[in-house]
C-alpha cells in the first residue's frame, strides 16, 4: 500500500484489479476542507487514460509488476515472437498489445516486457536503437535553409520524421520514447 500524497509519475497502483500508472498528478489544498490528490491514470491494459481524485489520506495498493527481460525472435503475421533470457521460455504477443512498440522491434533486441498477474500490461524498449532507412524521398537540394525533414520509413516498417541529408540505406539512431531522430550512426 502507498499513501495517496505519494503518488508521483511512474508509480504503478491497481484499482479494480486492474494496474494504472500514474501519469500526472497535482497536489490541491482547497481553503475549506481536506486536501487531495488529482491524478491522472493509465490504464496498462488498455493504454485508456481516466482521472481520479483520492483524499490525501487515503490508501492505494501497488500494482504487482513482474519485469522479465526477453529478446525479440521474430514475426509470424500480426504476432510477434520473444524468448525469455532467463527461462529461454518462448511466447508470443499479438500486435494490438506491443501498440506502438512494435515499430521498434528489430530481430535480436532485448527488451523488457511487463507483467501482472502472468499477463502481459506493457513493453520497456531500450531509450535509443539504431536502425536501417528503408525508403525515403530524396532531399531537395538548396532547400536546407528550412532546417526542413522528410518522412522516413524504416526497416522495421515504423514511419518518422528524419532530416533531408538522411538517404536510403543510412543507419539512424532513434528516440523510442519520443519516435524522433537523434543522430546518423
Amino acid at each position: 500500500m502507498i499513501s495517496a500524497i505519494d503518488l508521483r509519475p511512474g508509480v504503478k497502483i491497481e484499482i479494480k484489479r486492474d494496474p494504472y500508472m500514474v501519469v500526472d498528478y497535482q497536489h490541491v489544498k482547497p481553503g475549506k476542507g481536506g486536501a487531495f490528490m488529482r491524478t491522472k491514470l493509465k490504464n496498462m491494459r488498455t493504454g485508456a487514460l481516466v482521472d481520479k481524485t483520492f483524499r490525501s489520506e487515503e490508501k492505494v495498493p501497488l500494482a504487482r509488476i513482474e519485469e522479465r527481460h526477453v529478446q525479440y525472435l521474430y514475426r509470424r503475421g500480426a504476432d510477434f515472437y520473444f524468448m525469455d533470457l532467463e527461462t529461454f521460455e518462448q511466447f508470443f504477443m499479438n500486435e494490438g498489445e506491443l501498440d506502438p512498440a512494435k515499430g521498434f522491434l528489430k530481430e535480436g533486441l532485448t527488451i523488457t516486457i511487463l507483467f501482472h498477474q502472468g499477463k502481459p500490461v506493457g513493453v520497456e524498449l531500450p531509450l535509443f536503437v539504431e536502425l536501417t532507412v528503408a525508403r525515403t524521398d530524396p532531399g531537395v537540394r538548396g532547400d536546407t535553409a528550412s532546417g526542413g525533414s522528410k518522412p522516413a520509413t524504416l526497416e522495421t516498417g515504423a514511419v518518422i520524421q528524419v532530416p533531408l541529408f538522411i538517404q536510403e540505406g543510412d543507419r539512424i539512431r532513434v528516440d523510442t520514447r519520443t519516435r524522433t531522430y537523434v543522430e546518423r550512426v
